[in-house]
């Protein structure tokens, strides 16, 4: 058995820490371990289920790309610890750091993985940019969510896409489940239930969801089910009651049961201004939801017709009678779709148990 070191901020309930937890439930842990690299003190949404599955979480202080006294732990955490030939890093842009060290401390297989086409323009972006183009110095391996995460990451370096791959069998869609859920907040049966699943944060454009939903709600008897939690709550919270929507939008924050979730919506909006490839539309298209997506989504994610694209130029009230139209169509076991379009974990996990142990015969002959 080979254990592989992953590098992340944490283990909260995001769509990276859930991509990365639905390949640890389905690989084989008798050939290939995960354990985890943090950057945050207090423990994370998914820590305790890493501990049940037998790995391992090691806590280093918040990633700081100046810090001369950051670098110098990250080293003497790889000296520390020879045993990982393999670390795969899940911070973006600033991989570049723990990459270098790595290398630095002589490990051979040293993966960056890309899970975003973009980064918010903000006072960090020319640091993460200058980094970004550094991570080919320091990684052997490139690996990316969709060609548009890998092409925007690794400016022109060759890279292998590893899908965002779920348990379809989770999500098929179920009548009795929609039903308990919505009982369980009080959301009538011929009510429209608009849904969306994210991180509270810029890229997911929440204000223009809730712009939208309002021109749904001035035609429709309907609710936004909005699953999530995140910086930005507060911001949300403020344009739910400037826009009189405080009885028309549930926030349910973080939750582990968004498989049975979706079974409650029926038409999942989601006007990302950019994204890597996100996990949450391939499980909203194996619960057969209808899906609007903006122009900025990759079209990738499109592994079933129920999804259609609409660029973010259009206005309100054209998202909000489409939401409304695509929301007629019959609901359908869509898992043998994604299955087909590669999209089933059981199969991604074994290939991705393949490539790393093929990695250690490469480089240690074992």
């Amino acid at each position: 058995m080979i254990r592989v070191l992953h590098v992340v901020t944490d283990m909260r309930r995001g769509g990276l820490e859930t991509m990365l937890m639905n390949y640890y439930r389905a690989i084989d842990r008798k050939r290939v371990q995960f354990d985890f690299l943090e950057h945050r003190p207090e423990e994370s949404d998914y820590d305790q289920e890493i501990k049940e599955l037998g790995g391992r979480i090691y806590r280093i202080p918040r990633l700081n790309p100046f810090s001369v006294r950051y670098k110098s732990i990250l080293r003497k955490f790889f000296k520390k610890h020879p045993e990982y030939q393999i670390v795969h890093v899940h911070q973006d842009c600033l991989s570049a750091i723990a990459l270098k060290e790595a290398k630095r401390c002589g490990v051979k297989t040293r993966i960056a993985h890309s899970h975003s086409s973009n980064q918010d323009k903000n006072l960090k972006l020319l640091i993460k940019l200058y980094y970004k183009r550094k991570i080919s110095d320091y990684a052997t391996d490139l690996l990316a969510c969709s060609q548009e995460a890998g092409k925007w990451m690794f400016c022109g370096s060759d890279f292998k896409v590893l899908n965002n791959a779920i348990d379809t069998k989770k999500y098929v869609y179920s009548r009795e489940n929609r039903d308990d859920i919505r009982k369980q907040f009080q959301i009538p049966e011929k009510t429209l239930v608009i849904g969306h699943v994210g991180r509270f944060c810029y890229p997911k454009n929440h204000t223009y969801l809730l712009d939208i939903f309002k021109k749904i709600s001035d035609q429709a008897d309907a609710v936004l089910l909005l699953i999530g939690d995140g910086e930005l709550r507060k911001e949300i919270e403020n344009k739910i009651l400037q826009l009189k929507l405080k009885d028309r939008v549930i926030l349910t924050g973080i939750r582990s049961d968004v498989s049975d979730l979706l079974q409650a919506m029926d038409v999942f909006v989601f006007p990302s201004l950019y994204e890597g490839l996100p996990v949450t539309l391939v499980e909203a298209q194996a619960a057969g939801l209808p899906c609007l997506i903006s122009d900025k989504v990759p079209i990738e994610c499109k592994k079933t017709d129920l999804v259609h694209q609409i660029p973010l130029e259009k206005n309100t009230m054209y998202w909000a009678n489409e939401a409304i139209k695509v929301s007629k169509m019959e609901r359908e076991n869509m898992s043998k779709e994604i299955q087909m379009s590669g999209f089933d974990i059981g199969e991604n996990a074994k290939k991705l148990a393949d490539y790393y142990m093929n990695k250690v015969k490469e480089n240690y002959g074992e």
